[in-house]
């Protein structure tokens, strides 16, 4: 790889770290445009609300970029890439991914009942329950923000990187389902691509994947389309011979 591939790759990864961080450190601010529970009190009350909005927002998003919120701007998962300095263990994927339909179906199933008992969406209100858009503004909200942020920390000590990406989130389904769209129409999104041929199994694509994905399998059998990547480009920016790249395109690889 040349010398100016070399910065330029070095510099995704620290534009995306910063981003990623900066998300978590403004978590007290945006916490209230990713509650679950707000939906919730919102279709009680027939109002649409941020949170609503910036799930429908991800949902739509998914369908050109798949999950890259959650590798560039999700403040959970700036959170989880910290705690890689204290336990950088791979967590266990597989069946356990499933869970978070688990907790994803049954919420969805709830928001659909209020929302009918409310007789339907009746107003918008991107600002609810905010001080001026700023959702952390008193003890009670702060307790609430401190226990999510303490159920974080606990999953990625005890199961391993980014374990509440794999287990628990409510969010991650809507990029999944929005993804899998994408791969059955097979419309032009970003994606990535490997040259297999080029591999010499050095494996420091899996060893950086902060999802814990078997990348060095997913090029060697030259699929590269997991549900649970998140497009953050770290196998991309570490592979040595330049193997995988980002790109923009149409099929399924």
């Amino acid at each position: 790889m040349a010398e100016e591939e070399k910065r330029r790759t070095r510099r995704r990864q620290k534009v995306r770290k910063t981003l990623i961080v900066a998300s978590f450190i403004l978590f007290p601010v945006t916490f209230y445009y990713l509650s679950p529970v707000l939906i919730m009190q919102g279709s009680s009350e027939g109002v649409v609300v941020g949170s609503l909005i910036l799930f429908l927002l991800m949902f739509l998003f998914s369908l050109f970029l798949g999950r890259a919120y959650c590798g560039w701007i999700c403040p959970a998962g700036g959170m989880q890439e910290l705690c890689f300095k204290l336990r950088d263990k791979r967590a266990k994927g597989g069946k356990l991914n499933w869970i978070k339909y688990f907790i994803w179906v049954p919420w969805l199933g709830a928001i659909a009942a209020v929302a009918a008992r409310a007789g339907g969406f009746s107003t918008v209100d991107p600002l609810y329950q905010t001080y001026y858009g700023i959702s952390i503004t008193g003890v009670q909200s702060l307790f609430v923000l401190a226990i999510v942020i303490l159920v974080i920390f606990i999953l990625a000590m005890a199961f391993g990187r980014r374990a509440f990406c794999h287990y628990a989130c409510w969010m991650a389904p809507f990029m999944v389902v929005g993804r899998k769209l994408r791969n059955l129409f097979r419309w032009p999104s970003l994606v990535l691509i490997a040259q297999e041929d080029r591999c010499i199994d050095c494996k420091k694509c899996t060893k950086v994947c902060p999802m814990s994905l078997d990348v060095n399998t997913m090029v060697r059998e030259a699929q590269m389309e997991n549900s649970e990547c998140i497009l953050c480009g770290m196998c991309v920016d570490n592979c040595p011979k330049g193997v995988i790249s980002y790109a923009f395109e149409s099929g399924r690889r």
